[in-house]
């Protein structure tokens, strides 16, 4: 599946422009804003204020379930430190914690299957 550009008003302060070019780069809404002030000011305000005039009326709004599914897989992000998500420490390393657990788990059994013996025989069978 091919990422689109999208505008993503949901999280946009203006029309969205900043957040729907964060979710394509899978960065967080407020590098991009940044980036995109710090340009701005630096000496390209005509060409960037042009740009996103342009991506504003360009680009389509982002389908609320792409928001939804960008979330999900931003869940251990900048954004998700406890002094900004509201979590305490200890919660955010227990579901670190979790995480590492269910990858490590995986991991084990993918193992037990390349070391099992119906593995070695399907392998050989493949090579004839």
């Amino acid at each position: 599946m091919r990422k689109q550009l999208y505008r993503d008003p949901a999280n946009g302060k203006l029309t969205g422009v900043c957040a729907g070019i964060a979710n394509y780069f899978e960065v967080e809404y407020w590098v991009v804003r940044i980036l995109v002030v710090s340009a701005t000011l630096l000496g390209g305000g005509f060409l960037i204020i042009l740009a996103y005039a342009a991506f504003t009326f360009l680009l389509d709004k982002q389908d609320v379930r792409d928001v939804h599914t960008y979330q999900q897989k931003a869940k251990h992000s900048v954004k998700a430190k406890p002094w900004s998500a509201g979590e305490s420490a200890h919660s955010v390393l227990d579901h670190v914690e979790d995480d590492i657990y269910q990858v490590e788990k995986r991991i084990r059994e993918m193992e037990a299957h390349v070391t099992s013996e119906s593995f070695k025989v399907n392998r050989a069978f493949k090579q004839l």
